[in-house]
């Protein structure tokens, strides 16, 4: 259910967002993906095949013969690919399926306008009348922002995020790197990791290197049946904007996310 006072930004700091089940292997997958495809292809007219390389570590021991090693074609997974426009890639394996939203706007969406919640939806109700699964290992839901640098200085810095940054020690103008991550933080039923990455990159224009400030959080749950995935959902997408919103980010990134770009 959509919170009250959901708010939807001109220019979200979202870049992208990764919706992930995880189940059982079904070999079955396979000999449906055929049917599946039909049903999609509406919304993910694009495909592919690729088979990912998987690399095999051994115990050889002395009784090792080169022959006991599988060979390339027996050592891979299988990766049905489809996409929309770019703007949502789905990928289907035959023990995970997960949706990327490359340009991601809102997750409820609009009266007019579907939200990533509702291709989410489409997708799952189609893959699970063929599918029959029952239980669902793992369900996530993970945001990766890229967030504006009002200044390198700490009191500034601080103005517009609850860092988790020990800024009292180390200087934002005097770090080429700098990292926080903290995993299975409980919240309630479900779990969260989040991560703060401050790094220099190569701008794709100028071949200078400028400064980027990444924001992720990745909500998740495990071993929930199939029919409530929907009401899971919601709750670690709720958990994740409320983080991000009430424990992070404050006032004048709002505000930045809500001017236009003239202004």
């Amino acid at each position: 259910m959509k919170p009250e006072n959901y708010k939807v930004y001109r220019k979200p700091t979202v870049k992208k967002v990764i919706f992930q089940i995880k189940f059982s292997n079904l070999f079955i997958i396979e000999n449906r993906i055929g049917e599946f495809q039909t049903k999609i292809l509406k919304r993910f007219p694009d495909s592919s095949f690729t088979i990912r390389r998987e690399l095999l570590f051994a115990d050889v021991g002395p009784e090792f013969k080169m022959e006991h090693i599988p060979s390339k074609e027996t050592v891979g997974r299988k990766i049905w690919r489809f996409s929309s426009n770019d703007k949502y890639e789905l990928n289907v394996l035959t023990n995970s399926l997960d949706i990327t939203s490359k340009q991601h706007k809102s997750y409820y969406g609009s009266d007019d306008k579907d939200g990533f919640r509702d291709i989410i939806q489409f997708v799952m109700d189609k893959f699970l009348e063929l599918i029959p699964l029952e239980v669902i290992k793992r369900i996530g839901l993970r945001y990766i922002d890229e967030a504006p640098i009002p200044s390198l200085e700490t009191e500034e810095f601080e103005k517009w995020y609850n860092t988790a940054f020990p800024l009292n020690r180390f200087k934002l103008n005097e770090v080429g790197t700098m990292v926080f991550q903290t995993l299975n933080v409980k919240r309630e039923k479900y779990e969260l990791n989040y991560k703060e990455t401050l790094q220099h990159e190569k701008d794709v224009k100028t071949d200078e290197l400028i400064l980027k400030y990444y924001l992720d959080f990745d909500g998740y749950a495990g071993n929930i049946l199939k029919d409530d995935y929907l009401k899971i959902l919601d709750d670690l997408h709720n958990l994740i904007h409320d983080e991000w919103s009430k424990n992070t980010i404050r006032d004048p990134v709002k505000e930045w996310m809500d001017k236009m770009e003239e202004e």
